[in-house]
């Protein structure tokens, strides 16, 4: 299993509707916490996700969400 960064963007007239597309949508990712920017103005959010592949990570979104999402492999480093 690999480290992936999801970061989704949208309007903000799509809040409304991002949220609205987990409803239904099985994922590990639902009623869990994460960071989001759209209280503050700036309409991202963030996910760490393990998974096979790119593909894979962006399988835990609904598609609605996952076609406004770019993913980054990541790994943790120590910042000396």
């Amino acid at each position: 299993m690999s480290r992936y960064l999801l970061e989704h963007r949208h309007e903000p007239r799509e809040c409304g509707s991002v949220f609205a597309s987990f409803k239904g949508f099985e994922s590990p990712l639902r009623h869990e916490a994460t960071l989001a920017s759209c209280r503050t103005g700036g309409h991202a959010i963030w996910w760490t996700v393990e998974a096979e592949n790119e593909a894979a990570a962006l399988g835990l979104l609904p598609a609605f969400v996952a076609e406004r999402t770019t993913v980054a492999s990541v790994s943790e480093v120590e910042i000396p």
